[in-house]
């Protein structure tokens, strides 16, 4: 899992997250789809994701600050649609994070960041 690129784990974390997101929101008690996506679309975005960033790095570890910067600096064919290219980067490297650690298997530690991120946003 170590040696894949930025670029993979962002593409798995993408998916973690939006799904674990879905179903925080499904816990809390939204089942209209409508809701249900308008909610998490305000989690998903990548300027959410940013901020995601923000809430939780004083909480990351130096390795896992390392996966934020391999996923921030993978190179990208895709252009950023409504946030700046640094915003654009730094939540492919959030991505990044989610995918590392869901491939390491280390859920209780997503649990963890995912509890800061709620918890504040």
């Amino acid at each position: 899992m170590l040696s894949l690129n930025g670029q993979t784990l962002a593409y798995i974390g993408d998916a973690v997250y939006e799904l674990m997101i879905r179903e925080y929101h499904i816990d809390q008690g939204l089942t209209q789809v409508n809701n249900l996506h308008e909610a998490t679309v305000k989690y998903t975005n990548a300027q959410a994701q940013f901020q995601a960033l923000k809430r939780i790095d004083p909480y990351l570890t130096e390795s896992e600050k390392d996966i934020v910067k391999r996923g921030r600096n993978a190179s990208s064919s895709r252009k950023p649609g409504q946030s700046s290219l640094s915003t654009y980067r730094l939540s492919t490297g959030f991505e990044a994070l989610i995918g590392y650690l869901h491939l390491t298997k280390n859920t209780k530690r997503l649990e963890t960041l995912l509890g800061h991120i709620v918890d504040s946003g």
